[in-house]
């Protein structure tokens, strides 16, 4: 039997674990680490210096953190309770301080005598537990310490010299005992095979692998923690990029049915009966998708724009083109308000182009279905019929398009929406039904940036539709702060009757239903002021659409959109809003994306530092759709100094999706956009920042690119196969968990 490679071996075994078995317990269970490679890759978030100290007036409140600070005074007080009646209950009370701000420790019982005897005025130590506050002052409650002795032998060995590495870490288990077992295991960083070919690594003057996690762990000065971020930043990037390169790579081998309009078929009589003409950005990507689609190996683009760049209409026309080359096109929509909005909207532009096999239908003309999950057993078997024979042309759907029972004639192309809410088995799923694999064309409505774009749709070529259409307006947006200003919500209020006047209609965007019932079980707990501002529950659509009838929309014709609703429910106030029978719309996000109403030209979204700054850009694109300017008023509770007001002035300030998007992924951090995007990649980035490393992301695109081309079975590069393996191996946790 092999041996086990270093950095393979299990932290946790039956015979002989690495660590202690309850270490290696928290690890897997609370870091998901369970391998000592896995340890190695477990990189310290900051460090702390041994001469400075942590910022105590920025800790972040409910979080576990770890500070290093100097004791300024501790005492020990007496106190009666039920359990020590006598007075003989004990509580110690230390004040650290770094010279930024103070915070108060609090051990209570037993637990004072070990740190009354160490915690003396003037020991520093580094702290870790969860921040709380007590009589309106932040304090750790028995927090766990680790003394910084200046032994010279011990600080060497077990702190690095100066730098002290401060790691993710979690109740169970302190940053110390993490940097202790990594001390332990470091060793074996000798062994760590590295994946970067040796041209790329010397090319780039990038230092060897086991230098670099030497030198993440064990720093001596500040230049070995860059030169050990570059290196690690590299290999995040390059793997990856090869993982979507090889996936590039293997679509393209793939065999496809080239589909090519005809001159005067369908796509023709279409454009023909357009009342405008196309912005060049729309030709340009049309041409682009045209192209791709004449070839014999599947399409994989993405469509990205700004909201109200007219998407849709691209993907119409690559629908078209699919149809008359003999084929059959998908739509694929994240919700069922959004699939019958397309479905309506795509049957108005089409016109009798949409009609086909009617009586008296034109020649061209083919059949547009709709198919959601809750569309009634015969509506729903007639469209599966006109799928099953290739009567229907074009089929626009939820996931509902995905069921095992639906069957097309030849499909030929599948366009998904929104495609952050579809993962990629979801995509996998319907291309599978095609006789051959259909081309795809994903959109997304939340213009992303560039590096994103390489991250995340690595194995997408990406399109980008950056002009508005005529006749679209500009939008103002203003933030109203309601809590500092109360007369300005009164005045937003004034601004919608206004536009109602003129003719117009406007949304009331909240962030909940609001028919959610309190659990009478759990008491009442009573609350501060400063609570009640920060914690009271997110504005309800129900309460909010009765206080504006009764009060400041008063007269007014008022209805309510939410998601809960019956979908037949949902489609009579919609179709309702668009005619102009509704005067203002109070809804819930489902008329986030897709909702085209050109008369209605405000918004006022309640409680907007509830939403994120993607969601906002979003919502504001619904109004503005016509010839009249569009106005969006941001309402927020929140005090001026706050990250939340700051937000909300980014989006007033600018239209530039990609600028807010930019905005959000700095804010947000990548964690949260990648997602499960890497195709069931069971790692997300560590030290890699997708904003920030634009450059080492195409440039590690551009060589992922020629190694895949140049050996696309990695059989030169052995190290990055293995890398490759690890990224994308799923098996691999359950055969550690064999033992």
């Amino acid at each position: 039997m092999d041996l086990v490679p270093a950095l393979e071996e299990p932290l946790r075994q039956p015979l002989k674990s690495v660590l202690g078995p309850a270490t290696a317990k928290v690890m897997a269970e609370h870091l998901g680490l369970l391998t000592v490679g896995d340890l190695l890759h477990h990189y310290p978030r900051r460090y702390e210096e041994r001469g400075q100290l942590t910022h105590l007036a920025d800790l972040p409140m409910d979080e576990h953190v770890t500070v290093v600070a100097q004791v300024a005074d501790a005492r020990l007080h007496s106190f009666a309770s039920a359990k020590a009646p006598r007075g003989k209950g004990q509580r110690l009370e230390v004040t650290i301080t770094d010279g930024s701000g103070r915070l108060q420790l609090v051990f209570f019982g037993a637990g004072v005598h070990k740190p009354h005897k160490e915690l003396l005025p003037g020991t520093r130590a580094m702290f870790a537990g969860k921040v709380s506050v007590f009589n309106r002052r932040l304090q750790l409650a028995h927090p766990a310490y680790e003394l910084l002795r200046g032994d010279p032998e011990e600080s060497v060995e077990t702190w690095a010299g100066a730098l002290i590495p401060i790691y993710p870490a979690t109740a169970k288990l302190e940053s110390w005992k993490i940097g202790k077992a990594i001390q332990t295991v470091l060793p074996a960083a000798q062994e760590a095979v590295d994946p970067l070919p040796d041209t790329l690594r010397e090319g780039r003057g990038l230092v060897p692998l086991p230098e670099a996690l030497l030198k993440i762990h064990r720093p001596h000065t500040k230049a070995d923690i860059e030169d050990a971020r570059s290196r690690l930043k590299w290999d995040e990037a390059f793997v990856l990029q090869v993982a979507l390169a090889r996936r590039r790579h293997a679509d393209a081998q793939l065999p496809a049915v080239p589909r090519k309009p005809s001159p005067d078929g369908l796509l023709t009589a279409f454009d023909a009966r357009l009342p405008f003409t196309l912005t060049e950005g729309q030709q340009r990507v049309s041409r682009e998708i045209f192209d791709d689609l004449a070839t014999d190996h599947p399409m994989h683009r993405l469509l990205q724009g700004e909201v109200g760049s007219g998407k849709t209409m691209v993907a119409l026309r690559a629908m078209l083109a699919v149809v008359d080359a003999g084929g059959q096109a998908a739509m694929l929509a994240p919700t069922e308000v959004l699939a019958q909005q397309h479905h309506r909207s795509i049957v108005e532009m089409m016109g009798e182009l949409a009609e086909g096999g009617m009586l008296g239908g034109p020649e061209q003309a083919t059949k547009v279905v709709l198919l959601t999950g809750s569309m009634g057993a015969a509506a729903r078997r007639h469209a599966l019929l006109d799928l099953t024979t290739g009567e229907a042309g074009i089929v626009i759907g939820t996931h509902a398009l995905i069921e095992d029972k639906v069957q097309f004639h030849d499909l030929g192309l599948v366009v998904v929406d929104e495609q952050h809410r579809f993962g990629v088995e979801q995509r996998d799923a319907l291309r599978g039904k095609g006789k051959q694999p259909p081309h795809l064309l994903v959109m997304t409505a939340t213009p992303i940036p560039r590096t994103v774009a390489m991250t995340v749709f690595g194995d997408l070529e990406t399109s980008v539709l950056d002009q508005l259409p005529a006749g679209r307006s500009p939008i103002a947006s203003h933030v109203v702060p309601a809590a500092d200003k109360p007369h300005f919500l009164s005045r937003a209020w004034e601004r919608v009757r206004e536009e109602v006047e003129n003719g117009h209609q406007a949304y009331v965007v909240c962030p909940r239903i609001g028919d959610e019932e309190d659990d009478p079980r759990k008491p009442a707990r009573k609350k501060s002021p400063e609570d009640e501002a920060e914690k009271r529950p997110p504005l309800a659509v129900l309460s909010v659409a009765d206080q504006l009838t009764k009060g400041p929309l008063q007269g007014l014709r008022v209805e309510v959109l939410h998601g809960r609703m019956h979908p037949d429910d949902k489609d009579a106030v919609m179709r309702r809003f668009a005619a102009g029978e509704t005067h203002v719309l109070v809804a819930t996000t489902v008329i986030e994306v897709g909702v085209n109403v050109p008369n209605a030209t405000a918004m006022v979204i309640m409680d907007a530092d509830r939403f994120g700054v993607s969601q906002l850009h979003q919502l504001r694109g619904r109004v503005g759709r016509g010839a009249a300017p569009g106005l969006c008023l941001l309402v927020t509770e929140m005090p001026e100094a706050s990250p939340a007001r700051q937000r909300l002035g980014a989006v007033a300030a600018t239209l530039d999706g990609f600028e807010l998007s930019r905005i959000d992924l700095e804010q947000r951090r990548e964690g949260d956009v990648l997602g499960q995007a890497q195709s069931g990649a069971r790692t997300s980035l560590k030290v890699l920042a997708v904003i920030e490393d634009e450059e080492i992301i195409a440039e590690a695109r551009q060589e992922a690119t020629a190694v895949v081309a140049a050996d696309p079975e990695l059989t030169h590069l052995p190290a990055l196969r293995t890398a490759l393996d690890a990224l994308l191996d799923e098996e691999r946790e359950q055969y550690l968990e064999k033992g």
